[in-house]
C-alpha cells in the first residue's frame, strides 16, 4: 500500500482522484485496507471508556474509513462508466466482503448502544438543527439495518444481505453483457433509411469499435424503447431492435430471470425478518412517501389519463398507417412497439409540421451545454464555468470544468462523460467523487454520464429533443451537488430519499424548454442561425405531445416495481414464472396497453434490481410533483433571475439532508406539493 494512489487524500485540486496513476491492481489492496482501518477506527469508538457525547461518537463515526470512501467511490463509479473483465471480477468479489463489513458496523451491538443512548436524551444535548439531523439519521440507519435484532437474527440477516448483494451485481453485469451482446449489426447501408448522416456515421464507428468492418452497428440503450427506432422507415429492422432490447437477459448466459426469482424472494424474507410485512414496506418507511398505499395513491390517480391519451395518439397513428397502406398499395398491419416511435414521429409532424430531423441541426451538443446548461445556472446561481484540460481523466473523452460561484469563489469541479462506450453502464446518471463537507474541508466534485452516440471525427453531435432534455436533468442531479453547503458527508448533496433526490433535476428540465434558455442555445450548427422563431413556436408547442405513451411506459415500469415488493416470500414466483408474475401485474393495475410496454421489462430494470430504487421507481413521479410546482412558482415570480436561484438556492439545494425533505419543500413553496402543475406539464389535465 505504501506507492497505492488511494493511501492519502489526492493532492489535486478539489481532491480530484489521480486517475492517471490509478491501476486496476490497485484496489483490492485499498479496499482490504481500507476496511481494515475503519473496523480499528469504530471498534475504538464502540469500545471508548468515555460516556458517549455526540462529538466522540456520532462525529467520529462521520471520521471513520477515509481510506475506503476513496477507493470505494472511484471505483463504482468507473465500474459504472467505464469497466473491464478486470473490474467486473472484482466487483463480484468484493460486494459480499463489502455488505459484510457494513453489516459488522451497523449490527455491532456496543456502538449502537452508543447511539441510542445519545437519541435517547437528543433533546437535552443542545444540538444545532444539522447535528440533531445527523444523530437521527444514524439512528434509524441503525435500526433499519437490524441493530435491535437478537444475535441469531443478525447472522441471519448478514447471509441475506450478502446474497442480495452478490445478485444485485450479478443482474447488472448480465445486463452490460447482454446489451452489449443484443447490438444489432446492420450488413446493408440502405437499410438505415431514414437516419441522418451523423447517425450513419455514429453506427459505423460503433461496428468498426468491435472491428466489423463495412457494417453498422446499433448498440441498445437501457430502455425498452430504442431511440432508432424513430427515424428507421425499415419496419423489419425496428422490430429486430425491439425484440433484441426486450429479450435482453432472458434466458441465455446473461439470464436474469433465476437471479430476480432469488431477489425479490429474499429481499421479503429479510422484510419479515425486521418486521415489515413486504419489502416496499420496508424501504418506502424511510422515503417521503411513506407507504405503499401512498405510492399508489399517486400512480393510479394518473394512469386513466394516461393511458385514454396514449390510446387517442395509437388510433390516429393506425390511421397514418393504413392511408399509407392504401397510397403506396402495400399491405396493412396493426400498430405495434417497434412502430410507435416512428408513426409518432409522423403524427407529430402532422399536427405541428416539424419533425426531430429539422431541429436536431440545431442542438449541437456543445451550443446546448454552454448556451443552455451552463448559461441556465448562471443567470439563476451567478456560477461560471472554466474547461480544465491540465487535470488526468479516466478516458479521453471526458471533459472537466472548474466551477465558480457568483462571487469569483471556486465552488466545485464538473465532469462531463456523455459518450456512449461498450464499457458503459446504460442510461444517465450523475454522481459524486468527492462530496462536499465543511467537516472535511472539501469542495464536490461531480459527474454526469450520458450515452450519447458518439460520431465519427469531424461530425457534429446532434442531440434529439430527449437528449437535450437529459442534459439539463442530469445537470439539475449536478447542480444539487455542487451547491451543497452542509458540515456533515452524510447529509450531503444527493444524500436524500429517492423520492427527493429527483425534484431538483426534474425541476432544472424546465430550462430546456424556457423560451429565453432554448432561444440562446438553439442554433444552427454550421451557420450559427438562431432556430426560425415558428419552429421554435412549433417545437414549444409539441411538448406535450407523445405524453401518453411517456407516462404511460413510466407508469407501468413504477407499477411493476410495487407489485416486485409487494409480495411475501411464499409469493415470489420461481424463475420460469418471472415473465407471467410481470404481464400478471400489468393486468391487474390495468396498465397492460400492448402498443406501449414497460419503459423497462423485468430482466433489465436495473434501477430496481441492480440501484437503490427497488420500490423506489415511483420516485421520478412524485417528485416531478414538486418539480412542476416549482417551475410555475417560478413563473409566478419572474422566471429566470437570480433572485428565484438564490431562494431555491437558499431553501433547498444548499441543505442536502440537513434538515426533513418535506420541510426544506414547504419552506420553499409555502405549501404542500400540488399534482395540478404535473398535470397540465404533461397534457394530461381534464376539466
Amino acid at each position: 500500500m505504501v506507492d497505492n494512489p488511494f493511501r492519502h487524500p489526492s493532492t489535486l485540486p478539489y481532491a480530484l482522484p489521480p486517475f492517471d496513476k490509478i491501476k486496476d491492481a490497485d484496489y483490492v489492496p485499498a479496499f482490504e485496507a481500507g476496511m481494515r482501518e475503519q473496523r480499528e477506527e469504530v471498534a475504538a469508538i464502540a469500545h471508548n471508556s468515555q460516556p458517549p457525547t455526540f462529538e466522540n461518537t456520532v462525529v467520529a463515526l462521520e471520521r471513520t474509513g477515509q481510506l475506503l470512501d476513496r477507493v470505494n467511490t472511484v471505483f463504482s463509479n468507473l465500474n459504472a462508466s467505464n469497466t473491464n473483465p478486470e473490474m467486473d471480477r472484482i466487483d463480484t468479489d468484493m460486494t459480499p466482503k463489502l455488505t459484510a463489513h457494513e453489516d459488522a458496523i451497523l449490527l455491532d451491538a456496543a456502538l449502537f448502544a452508543r447511539v441510542d443512548a445519545l437519541y435517547q436524551r437528543r433533546t437535552s444535548l443542545e444540538l444545532d438543527p444539522e447535528s440533531l439531523q445527523l444523530l437521527e439519521r444514524y439512528y434509524v440507519m441503525f435500526v433499519r439495518a437490524g441493530a435491535k435484532l437478537s444475535e441469531a437474527d443478525k447472522v441471519r440477516l448478514r447471509s441475506m444481505n450478502e446474497q442480495i448483494s452478490s445478485l444485485m451485481t450479478q443482474f447488472r453485469q448480465n445486463v452490460l453483457k447482454s446489451s452489449k451482446q443484443g447490438a444489432v449489426v446492420v450488413d446493408d447501408v440502405a437499410d438505415l433509411d431514414g437516419f441522418s448522416p451523423e447517425q450513419i456515421g455514429a453506427a459505423q464507428r460503433a461496428a468498426e469499435a468491435r472491428d466489423l468492418k463495412g457494417k453498422w452497428l446499433i448498440p441498445l440503450q437501457n430502455t425498452t424503447n430504442q431511440p432508432p427506432l424513430a427515424r428507421l422507415k425499415n419496419r423489419a429492422l425496428r422490430e429486430r431492435i425491439y425484440k433484441a432490447s426486450i429479450e435482453r437477459s432472458n434466458g441465455g448466459d446473461a439470464d436474469n430471470n433465476t437471479v430476480i426469482a432469488k431477489m425479490v424472494k429474499l429481499r421479503a424474507e429479510r422484510a419479515a425478518l425486521l418486521g415489515y410485512p413486504n419489502h416496499a414496506a420496508y424501504q418506502l418507511e424511510d422515503e417521503s412517501a411513506g407507504t405503499p398505499a401512498a405510492v399508489r395513491e399517486i400512480l393510479t390517480h394518473i394512469v386513466p389519463a394516461a393511458l385514454a391519451a396514449a390510446k387517442r395518439d395509437a388510433a390516429e397513428m393506425q390511421k397514418l398507417i393504413d392511408a399509407e397502406a392504401a397510397r403506396n398499395h402495400t399491405g396493412l398491419f396493426k400498430l405495434q412497439p417497434w412502430d410507435w416511435a416512428f408513426y409518432a414521429e409522423a403524427l407529430r409532424k402532422a399536427r405541428y409540421d416539424f419533425d426531430e430531423a429539422q431541429v436536431a441541426p440545431y442542438f449541437e451538443l456543445d451550443h446546448v451545454l454552454h448556451d443552455g446548461v451552463f448559461y441556465a445556472a448562471n443567470q439563476l446561481y451567478g456560477l461560471t464555468f472554466k474547461s480544465r484540460t491540465d487535470l488526468p481523466v479516466y478516458q479521453p473523452d471526458v471533459r472537466v470544468f472548474e466551477v465558480f460561484d457568483h462571487d469569483g469563489k471556486p465552488l466545485a469541479l464538473f465532469l462531463a462523460d456523455y459518450f456512449a462506450r461498450d464499457n458503459k453502464q446504460g442510461g444517465a446518471w450523475m454522481n459524486s467523487f468527492v462530496r462536499q463537507s465543511k467537516l472535511f474541508g472539501l469542495e464536490p466534485v461531480v459527474t454526469n454520464t450520458l450515452n450519447i452516440p458518439k460520431p465519427p471525427a469531424g461530425q457534429p453531435v446532434l442531440l434529439t429533443f430527449d437528449e437535450v432534455t437529459t442534459l439539463f436533468h442530469e445537470f439539475g442531479h449536478a447542480i444539487h451537488g455542487m451547491l451543497s453547503n452542509v458540515q456533515y458527508p452524510m447529509l450531503s448533496g444527493t444524500a436524500v430519499p429517492p423520492d427527493f433526490v429527483e425534484f431538483p433535476s426534474q425541476y432544472n428540465e424546465m430550462w430546456a424548454r424556457e423560451p429565453a434558455v432554448l432561444a440562446n442555445f438553439a442554433r444552427h450548427y454550421q451557420t450559427g442561425q438562431p432556430m426560425p422563431q415558428d419552429l421554435l413556436n412549433k417545437v414549444l408547442t409539441a411538448q406535450k405531445f407523445n405524453q401518453g405513451y411517456a407516462t404511460t411506459e413510466y407508469l407501468a415500469a413504477a407499477l411493476l416495481d410495487q407489485e416486485w415488493h409487494l409480495i411475501t416470500a411464499s409469493q415470489a414466483p420461481a424463475a420460469s414464472d418471472v415473465a407471467a408474475f410481470e404481464a400478471a401485474a400489468l393486468r391487474k393495475n390495468d396498465i397492460d396497453f400492448a402498443a406501449v410496454p414497460p419503459r423497462y421489462h423485468s430482466d433489465y430494470f436495473s434501477h430496481i434490481f441492480a440501484g437503490g430504487y427497488s420500490s423506489g421507481y415511483y420516485a421520478y413521479l412524485w417528485s416531478e410533483v414538486l418539480a412542476r410546482d416549482t417551475g410555475k412558482w417560478m413563473h409566478d415570480h419572474g422566471g429566470l433571475t437570480r433572485a428565484n436561484g438564490d431562494y431555491l438556492r437558499d431553501k433547498v439545494l444548499s441543505r442536502g439532508r440537513s434538515e426533513d425533505p418535506k420541510t426544506q419543500f414547504r419552506n420553499f413553496y409555502g405549501r404542500d406539493p400540488d399534482i395540478g402543475p404535473l398535470l397540465e406539464y404533461r397534457g394530461l389535465a381534464t376539466n
